[in-house]
């Protein structure tokens, strides 16, 4: 982890950025001496299907998964409660 000291940051805010988006690497800022900040990128998201693409669970059918569906839903209703109430 490379590290900047806040004057570095200042002056140099464009480029530590850079060095943070282009090879995804955290930083560490530092004030005299002591560790104040790290920058680090975004965890990488995925979708639904990437996420689930390495699973190996047997799949539902499309009837268990319509059964599934309608159970999760019972005894939910529809109406909106006041939470405070």
């Amino acid at each position: 982890m490379q590290t900047f000291t806040a004057t570095d940051l200042a002056r140099n805010t464009r480029e530590i950025l850079d060095t943070v988006t282009s090879r995804g690497e955290t930083v560490a800022i530092e004030r005299n001496n002591t560790m104040i900040a790290q920058i680090m990128p975004p965890q990488r998201t995925m979708t639904a299907s990437q996420a689930l693409a390495g699973l190996a669970l047997p799949m539902l059918s499309a009837t268990q998964a319509a059964a599934w569906l309608r159970d999760s839903k019972d005894d939910f209703g529809h109406a909106v409660r006041d939470p405070w109430a």
